[in-house]
């Protein structure tokens, strides 16, 4: 005999729609604080700019997205986006970028595609998981690159952040303690 079920996950997908919303927005509006020489600068704990630690906090959320149609989130798949992205270079082409990451992964949460939520794809990160499972590692993820950004603002530049994510829009998300 063959069951087969369906489980609703429209609970998980409104989540998750509702914590990239809030986290990939804080990040936009934590990149429109940059100048474009902060954007150049070397973080102090990982060989790379502030602009590509902004991109990447949204970059790894639209490859979990197309992972559905691509059929993977491979380090391939990375190299590709970095590619792909090396012309956004100021904070207003971060937020043209951001808010259409944020429109498409609203969308697809809001399609009831149970076919591609439940997809198994390889991942970088999480190895062999469904859509869903890697939307919600890569959202931990872009989380503590957000959190290491707000940290960066504060103690490295001594900036005000202006409209921060809040502790609400960070409940339930899995981060590690240390930020670095």
């Amino acid at each position: 005999m063959n069951i087969k079920t369906k489980v609703d996950l429209s609970a998980k997908t409104e989540w998750l729609k509702e914590k990239y919303t809030a986290i990939l927005g804080g990040s936009i509006r934590a990149s429109l604080q940059f100048s474009n020489d902060q954007l150049e600068a070397i973080l102090p704990w990982r060989p790379q700019t502030l602009l590509d630690h902004m991109k990447h906090i949204i970059s790894f959320p639209e490859l979990a997205y197309a992972s559905h149609k691509t059929g993977s989130m491979s380090t391939d798949d990375m190299r590709a986006s970095y590619e792909n992205l090396k012309e956004i270079i100021t904070p207003e082409q971060i937020k043209v970028y951001g808010d259409e990451v944020i429109s498409h992964i609203s969308s697809f949460l809001d399609s009831g595609d149970y076919d591609s939520f439940d997809r198994v794809v390889p991942a970088h990160y999480g190895g062999e998981v469904t859509v869903l499972e890697l939307l919600t590692i890569i959202l931990s993820h872009s989380t503590h690159h957000l959190k290491q950004t707000y940290m960066y603002m504060t103690d490295y530049l001594n900036m005000d952040i202006i409209d921060p994510a809040t502790t609400d829009d960070f409940e339930g998300i899995i981060t590690p303690e240390a930020l670095i």
